[in-house]
């Protein structure tokens, strides 16, 4: 009996030791694959996602991070060809100490004639670019991809930088295999917090290493597994949801403490005012926000005769936006400094604002500091230096309330901040470093409201007069991807998307963002009228009803970002065409959503001559809870229904 179950275990052993994938080698099974098996959608998989990240000795530089990645992406479709492309990501100042990529190596694989073709990576095959003043990216272009093929690539990131890259486990496309391992020595101790919305269980194991090869000096490293097959992907192409990378499933890893031999122990772990401190005290930060000779004479000229301090904010914040151009960087420190950025009129994010914070101080303005973690930064959901990325301002008012402004945008206003600023919460500075979190997602709704005029002559088409107005978030949204676009761009596309013909096309307010956009014009199209044995069929919303729901997944695990709060608005008045009476219309609905976060109301009146419908839809709340995704879904179900509907005239 003894006998058998060696035997078993080691056949079991020998059965996992082949299963083990090598870089370099496929198999034909992989190749000949034309599809995964448990997302028969997907364009591509990840056949091997594998990492080991390791702490290795130095006489020179000491303990230096060690991250050793081997990935195989199986291409299925069109799509997937995508991922013949990788771009590698990594810190390398112009000075200073720098990340580096070794050992970088790969090989494109097909199937010919029923052998295996193996092409591998070359140095044309390889690019490098500066895409900051602090990083570097690699751009590996695989060679001879076409659906089908197998991508194997391998390298090593080297840092000195005692810090841990994010484990994450869930991608845009499935992974069959995962094998993710940390080692990190006792000296240095890291807290481990997962992070979204699926999980991996932990192997934790010990051993001892040598401080380097042939060393007396050992250590205990911790060593921590992370295995599993077939992780679901996670779909970014779902419909509102913000940066995707906030709701992966994953495990980031924190510096919390170190204590090296004949050495005092040092703390790491942070709470939010350390963190907020820590910058604050920075030369890049709280230093450069004490300076203001540079700007005295000009700050003199443009509040010499301000009647109030609303209009002395107003007259700061113009002056910034228009004197400093952002060069497109984020970032909570300052790069060339105040000074500079004010002299050559362009800055980084924290210039620039840390100019507008320190103008707003010296006309005697309540103004502070408040760092934020861009949208393309993610959520910081745990104290970390790494978790602020971006700085605006904040003016309290006497009667408590506040204004957030953010120079960096051309087209923002007082308490319109950009879309990459408007993420969730973010930490005011006062004086000393002290902090108060703050709301950085407007209370206020944003407005589309439309009002249109339609009438049906006897051949059936339909001609009308739209006017929409769009106000808050939604009208700095507008101008952002349309002020530079000349008019007759802007009739093509709405011809384009809408089929219709438009003429007398006006705006108005483009540049003056205290205003709400106005766009009005006038249109006709052949295509919203269907007759059917003498009945005319026409949906009253036209080209602006939704004609599909946006949510079609089953289930939901991560929340619904809207951006902001909204209401959309429709006021539809149709003649009755000559000779036709009305036979139906869609009949009013209201429904709503718990907690009051969302409302549909739809009203249609028939006066004898027209017929009027009064359409609104109404979010509250900019982030709605993934618990309540089924009602949302729902909702629009009912809502693109009603939406469909269509009003029946028959001859009289």
């Amino acid at each position: 009996m003894k006998k058998t179950i060696l035997i078993l275990c080691i056949i079991i052993s020998q059965t996992l030791i082949s299963q083990e994938i090598k870089f370099g080698k496929v198999s034909k099974k992989e190749l000949q694959e034309t599809f995964y098996d448990k997302d028969s959608s997907a364009s591509a998989s990840y056949l091997l996602k594998k990492r080991r990240t390791y702490f290795t000795y130095n006489n020179t530089s000491g303990f230096l991070v060690v991250s050793e990645y081997h990935e195989r992406i199986k291409i299925y479709t069109k799509e997937g060809l995508d991922y013949a492309t990788k771009k590698i990501n990594y810190y390398f100042p112009e000075s200073g100490d720098r990340e580096s990529i070794n050992s970088l190596k790969g090989y494109t694989f097909n199937i010919e004639d029923g052998k295996i073709e193996k092409e591998k990576l070359s140095k044309k095959n390889i690019f490098e670019d500066r895409i900051s003043k602090f990083r570097k990216e690699k751009k590996i272009t695989f060679p001879a991809v076409k659906i089908g093929s197998v991508i194997d690539v391998k390298y090593t990131l080297t840092s000195p930088f005692w810090t841990i890259e994010d484990l994450n486990f869930q991608y845009s496309i499935p992974v069959k295999r995962l094998d993710y391992q940390v080692e990190t020595p006792e000296y240095i101790v890291f807290n481990k917090r997962a992070k979204g919305f699926f999980s991996i269980p932990v192997a934790v194991s010990k051993k001892s290493s040598a401080l380097t090869p042939g060393s007396t000096i050992t250590f205990t490293t911790t060593v921590d597994k992370f295995e599993t097959e077939d992780i679901k992907a996670i779909n970014p192409n779902e419909p509102y949801v913000g940066n995707i990378n906030n709701y992966r499933g994953g495990v980031s890893y924190e510096l919390s403490s170190t204590q090296f031999p004949n050495s005092m122990f040092k703390n790491y772990a942070l709470d939010w005012e350390d963190v907020c401190k820590t910058i604050y005290k920075s030369s890049a930060f709280g230093v450069e926000l004490h300076k203001s000779s540079y700007y005295k004479e000009d700050l003199n000229n443009i509040i010499s005769n301000s009647s109030s301090e609303i209009e002395t904010i107003a007259r700061v914040f113009t002056h910034v936006k228009s004197k400093l151009n952002w060069n497109e960087y984020y970032g909570k420190y300052t790069d060339k400094g105040v000074r500079k950025a004010y002299k050559d009129g362009v800055g980084n994010v924290a210039e620039i604002n840390l100019i507008l914070t320190s103008m707003l101080r010296s006309a005697n303005i309540d103004a502070n500091p408040v760092l934020v973690s861009s949208k393309n930064n993610g959520i910081p959901v745990f104290p970390t230096l790494k978790g602020f990325n971006y700085v605006i301002t904040k003016v309290n008012l006497a009667n408590g309330q506040y204004i957030l402004l953010d120079a960096t945008e051309s087209y923002s206003f007082p308490n319109l901040l950009p879309y990459r600023a408007l993420n969730w919460y973010g930490k005011e500075v006062l004086e000393g470093g002290k902090i108060r979190d703050v709301k950085l997602a407007p209370s206020t709704v944003a407005k589309d409201t439309n009002f249109m005029n339609i009438t049906i002559n006897e051949e059936g088409t339909v001609e009308g007069m739209i006017r929409k107005s769009l106000s808050g978030h939604l009208a700095m949204f507008h101008r952002k991807s349309n002020n530079h676009k000349k008019d007759e761009e802007i009739i093509t596309e709405l011809e384009d998307k809408y089929n219709i013909e438009i003429d007398e096309y006006n705006i108005h307010n483009k540049l003056d963002l205290s205003k709400g956009i106005t766009q009005s014009f006038k249109f006709t199209s052949e295509d919203f009228v269907e007759e059917i044995n003498g009945k005319l069929y026409i949906n009253p919303l036209l080209f602006l009803a939704l004609n599909e729901n946006p949510f079609k997944s089953k289930e939901r695990s991560f929340p619904i970002d809207f951006v902001v709060p909204w209401e959309d608005k429709y006021s539809i008045s149709i003649e009755i065409p000559k000779g036709y009476n009305v036979e139906s219309f869609p009949q009013e609905i209201a429904i709503g959503l718990p907690d009051n976060i969302g409302t549909f109301k739809y009203i249609m009146v028939n006066d004898g001559k027209k017929l009027k419908l009064m359409s609104q839809t109404t979010f509250k709340q900019n982030m709605i809870g993934a618990n309540y995704y089924e009602f949302v879904k729902e909702f629009y179900s009912q809502l693109v229904k009603k939406q469909s509907e269509k009003i029946v005239f028959i001859k009289s």
